[in-house]
């Protein structure tokens, strides 16, 4: 009986042991940062966005000369505003969306005391359809016909309706005195 506890104990760690090696390393594993997690879950990314979203179309409403109210109204409040640099108004923009590429953006307004002398525009500034086609993750297969043509319409039959028929009353049948008294 003494022999075979510690046959047994040593079998347990054996097989223990064994089954430690059929795991992967920790160096392996991928990081939660990763698409998923040990391999198995994808974990919920939160929807980033910061700052002000500016298109193509907005940016062209600008021109020098412009006070800074109405650049506000144009392009929204400024994400960086420096009491050091008060001529200096900047727009930053950034995005991470789950299945889209992330996007960061950088535009400058220069000014001289309240009148817009220019604005520093990106390259890759998009229209309002490139952005949105860029951060657009929905899948769309094929599109459903949601309307027949009239070829279509004339085509089907004529739907056939049922005589009505004059039913029965069901339970006791009453007569009530009219509400309006007879004169």
């Amino acid at each position: 009986m003494r022999s075979i506890i510690p046959t047994s104990l040593a079998a347990l760690a054996l097989l223990g042991l064994a089954g430690c090696s059929s795991l992967p390393s920790w160096d392996s594993l991928p990081s939660v940062s990763g698409d998923k997690v040990l391999g198995l879950v994808t974990p919920y990314r939160l929807e980033v966005v910061q700052g002000n979203v500016l298109t193509k179309e907005q940016v062209a409403m600008v021109k020098p000369g412009m006070s800074r109210n109405q650049v506000r109204d144009l392009l929204g409040s400024p994400l960086l505003t420096d009491i050091f640099h008060e001529n200096r108004w900047d727009y930053a923009f950034s995005i991470r969306r789950q299945g889209a590429a992330p996007q960061a953006r950088h535009l400058v307004a220069w000014f001289e005391g309240d009148t817009l002398k220019s604005v520093d525009v990106p390259d890759d500034l998009p229209s309002e359809k490139e952005f949105i086609a860029s951060i657009n993750t929905f899948k769309a297969g094929k599109v459903p016909k949601l309307e027949l043509s009239e070829e279509e319409r004339k085509a089907l039959p004529v739907p056939v309706r049922p005589a009505a028929q004059a039913q029965e009353p069901v339970g006791p049948v009453r007569s009530y005195p009219p509400l309006e008294p007879r004169s």
